[in-house]
């Protein structure tokens, strides 16, 4: 059984930074990528950033220049390090787990999700 559980998640004001971390446990035969997901009431879920196994990253528009994806591999955890915070960061953000299995089969992992709230 695989679990994936985020933190970090918390209230700051605009301009403030925040680090959300993620870190999954259990049998996973092969990782390849993790990301962050947002999203907000209403609204479809939306890539954040993901950072591939060969250490390709891909971030959203919105958040480039600002946020900043990293991952430790020896304790499976990938993080979020968000600086320059908006008030329309404010969502629910969630980690999210691409493997393989044993059989190469794709298997996807997601976390509980974390709230962001950003003040003006």
């Amino acid at each position: 059984q695989v679990h994936v559980v985020e933190s970090g998640g918390g209230l700051v004001h605009a301009g403030g930074s925040l680090r959300l971390s993620c870190t999954c446990s259990g049998t996973i035969f092969s990782i390849n990528a993790m990301g962050w997901y947002r999203q907000v009431p209403g609204k479809e879920r939306e890539l954040v950033a993901r950072l591939g196994g060969a250490g390709d990253t891909d971030y959203a528009d919105s958040v480039k220049g600002r946020f900043t994806i990293s991952r430790d591999n020896a304790v499976n955890t990938v993080y979020l390090q968000m600086n320059s915070l908006k008030p329309e960061d404010t969502a629910v953000y969630y980690c999210k787990i691409e493997s393989r299995g044993s059989n190469w089969e794709k298997l996807d992992y997601w976390g509980q999700g974390t709230q962001v709230t950003v003040s003006s």
